[in-house]
């Protein structure tokens, strides 16, 4: 009779190669790995996870290339939406879990595979955003998950891999850094501290330039399209571009302390440069060519977005919605903006939009008014106060 098909998201680590050989040695399973690189991984390290894998004992080995994928579902809505959990995160790893997961999922589904499985812990939130989408996409399929059901120590997953014949340097490194294509995100003793924050070291990037410089950010209807005047049709090299630029400055630190899925708070460091001043440079653009209204409402929506995709609602419908308002928003956010760099910091200079609002023949702010006189303004200005003037005639006439 042919053994069961298990498709283990795996990333080299010690968790998931534990799982490898649990699941084929233990278990009885053929274990099919699996890998979605949505802008982690270099080549030559796509290479030393599958010879890992297969050293482990995987049947089969699949790198799956979703970066293009996540830029068009995810990073762009990001960007539209300016969003930054809790004013500060890009939503970097968070994002990408998504991503990963249903192409996990999907994988599984393609080979026919009787159960999924991933090395996530009990203690935090890509449990969920696993469990979540695999339930969602395919109930038929049994999630199995050793690390989380066995609570395992780092001692007991290494020892049981060399008394399976399998060696390999699995030292416990200082910093946890889980690389991505918006952003990384750094965890160590100090994260686990609220009065704490990371060293210098602790960072991957570290400042080797210390003269200014300036960055031309060109945004198509909303999307980045041009870095310093150089076009860029594919939008992840347009990211790349700009965060080889950035973390040269150390842009783009910072701590986030938020509310996770399972109830508890969490804290973590991330670089994120070129998530940080896209962003930047984006929300500026749009402050000079949308309305207030425009702006208002697509913050509360965007607010809404970021929280639902951190917390692994991407597939619930309204998403589909969110992401057809804040498209349309961005049809006149077209233009170029100039930032200066230095050292851990950078300052928005200006913008050259054709649909600046600020270009307009009605007047310039504080300067002069060509489309109103004075006495426009007096009879407006009376109007407006109205309610708030009942208002106080009231206060004042119960109080005699």
């Amino acid at each position: 009779m042919s053994k069961k098909k298990v498709v283990l998201a795996f990333s080299g680590g010690l968790d998931t190669s534990f799982c490898v050989k649990y699941l084929s040695e233990e278990q009885g399973y053929d274990v099919y790995t699996a890998i979605a690189n949505t802008g982690g991984f270099s080549k030559e390290e796509l290479k030393n996870i599958e010879a890992r894998a297969l050293a482990l004992g995987a049947v089969e080995h699949a790198s799956l290339d979703i970066e293009q994928e996540y830029y068009e579902k995810s990073i762009r809505y990001m960007v539209y939406g300016n969003v930054l959990r809790n004013g500060t995160y890009p939503i970097s790893v968070s994002s990408e879990r998504i991503f990963q997961a249903i192409a996990i999922i999907e994988y599984a589904k393609s080979i026919g595979a009787d159960a999924v499985a991933h090395g996530s812990t009990g203690a935090g939130n890509d449990q969920v955003r696993f469990d979540l989408t695999f339930q969602i996409l395919a109930p038929e399929i049994e999630i199995i998950t050793p690390t989380r059901d066995m609570t395992l120590t780092r001692e007991y997953e290494i020892n049981y891999l060399k008394e399976h014949g399998f060696e390999a340097d699995f030292r416990k490194l200082e910093y946890s850094i889980n690389k991505g294509l918006w952003g990384t995100s750094i965890g160590g003793k100090e994260t686990l501290h609220s009065e704490q924050t990371l060293p210098e070291e602790a960072y991957p990037s570290q400042v080797t330039q210390h003269e200014e410089e300036t960055l031309k950010l060109t945004f198509t209807e909303g999307q980045l399209s041009a870095v310093n005047g150089t076009p860029y049709a594919d939008k992840v090299e347009a990211i790349r571009a700009v965060e080889a630029i950035g973390s040269k400055f150390g842009i783009g630190r910072d701590m986030h302390i938020g509310d996770t899925i399972i109830g508890i708070k969490g804290r973590v460091g991330f670089e994120a440069a070129a998530p940080m001043l896209i962003i930047a440079a984006h929300k500026m653009l749009e402050k000079h060519t949308l309305t207030k209204w425009q702006l208002y409402w697509k913050e509360q929506v965007a607010t809404w977005y970021g929280m639902f995709l951190h917390e692994a609602q991407y597939l619930e419908p309204v998403m589909r919605d969110i992401e057809a308002m804040l498209e349309s928003s961005q049809r006149n956010v077209t233009g170029t903006v100039e930032i200066t760099l230095r050292p851990l910091g950078y300052t928005l200079v200006g913008v050259d939009s054709t649909f600046d609002l600020m270009k307009t023949d009605f007047g310039e702010y504080g300067e002069v008014n060509k489309a109103w006189s004075a006495d426009d303004v007096k009879g407006f200005t009376k109007i407006l106060g109205n309610q708030i003037k009942i208002y106080h005639n009231v206060q004042k006439r119960n109080k005699r």
